[in-house]
């Protein structure tokens, strides 16, 4: 019978902890009557707010679960997937260019908006994965390249075209009410809060992700290019193709992000600067603390959203709300150190073995 190593998770939970003791010490230096209070809130922020609070972590945790599975599964395959932003902000255009010109789809306008999504964050992961492959350039220079391109593009193609662009507010247009991600009655069960059926979807994503790469052969060909190239190829894997393919998967599921993050009707739009979005460097700490497993990415992203949630409400107490992107930080730096430490242990217990 196999054993369960419980390492990954007393790593993960150890770097939570200390990640939220150093953010209790940044509070007691910025306002020391406050301190105990904020902490608090951000412990239990969401759910002083009932059924809304939940509703806001929902929200929040959807790009975050998402964008963490693409880059876990990267992981999981031996690709860095660092271009997510790109991807992610590929499918918000694909998914917003579907939800403004394509009205005649009628009630399925928001599932083909979704698959434009997937597909164009597809094609932007396929181009790094390709150029891996074949050429041997590194993935993570020619996918943080291809962020700043697809931004460029992104902004190039909005602005040029009168019906997507909205001068008034240097933005994308509101997309049409039909092709907004329904709610399924989230709304009522988690009334004043912008959930809807996109944490489904995110959740049965990474499940499905979990059992491709843990149950399915092509999930195994995947790890075992990533493993060791060399030896898959004498076991008559293809990994040209295995990295082209995790790439595509990896970029679809990024685009899929931005294609609900912009189809949620909370008034989100596709903003003309030169800023590229954070969600996708966001799934790199949110897979980094799931320990790139698909079923853990999910509580992490859960958890980095209830974070952030209670970081808004910590500014009732007069706290600036980045002091939860630095606690967030800390708990990423400690779960990579904790990483890196289990995988030296490992490595010389095996050498030890032997």
């Amino acid at each position: 019978m196999k054993k369960i190593n419980f390492t990954p998770l007393i790593s993960s939970l150890l770097a939570i902890l200390a990640g939220l003791v150093i953010g209790f010490l940044i509070l007691l230096i910025c306002n020391t009557k406050e301190a105990v209070p904020g902490f608090l809130t951000i412990i239990m922020g969401p759910f002083t707010h009932g059924l809304e609070g939940i509703g806001d972590v929902l929200y929040y945790a959807t790009p975050l679960i998402l964008c963490g599975t693409s880059v876990g599964f990267a992981f999981r395959t031996g690709l860095f997937n660092i271009g997510g932003s790109g991807q992610y902000l590929m499918g918000a255009f694909g998914a917003v260019y579907v939800g403004l010109m394509c009205e005649f789809l009628g009630p399925v306008q928001w599932v083909v908006a979704l698959i434009v999504a997937c597909i164009l964050g597809g094609i932007c992961g396929g181009i790094t994965g390709a150029l891996k492959a074949y050429f041997n350039v590194n993935e993570v220079i020619t996918s943080i390249m291809l962020n700043y391109i697809s931004l460029y593009f992104v902004n190039m193609t909005i602005r040029g075209n009168a019906m997507l662009f909205n001068p008034a507010r240097n933005e994308s247009r509101n997309i049409k009410e039909v092709a907004e991600v329904p709610q399924l009655g989230l709304d009522k069960i988690f009334s004043g809060s912008a959930v809807n059926i996109g944490i489904i979807i995110a959740i049965v994503v990474a499940i499905i992700i979990y059992i491709i790469l843990e149950k399915t052969v092509f999930g195994y060909e995947l790890k075992a290019c990533g493993f060791n190239k060399n030896a898959s190829r004498y076991a008559g894997i293809n990994e040209n193709k295995s990295i082209i393919y995790s790439m595509i998967i990896a970029g679809a599921i990024c685009g899929l992000a931005g294609g609900i993050a912009y189809l949620s009707g909370t008034g989100k739009h596709i903003e003309i600067k030169d800023v590229i979005p954070a969600e996708g460097f966001n799934g790199i700490s949110v897979a980094l603390l799931g320990v790139s497993n698909p079923i853990a990415i999910i509580f992490s992203g859960l958890f980095i959203a209830y974070l952030t949630a209670g970081g808004f409400y910590l500014q009732l107490f007069h706290f600036s709300k980045e002091i939860i992107d630095i606690i967030i930080a800390i708990i990423i730096y400690f779960s990579a150190f904790s990483l890196l430490v289990t995988n030296i242990i490992s490595r010389k217990s095996k050498k030890g073995k032997e």
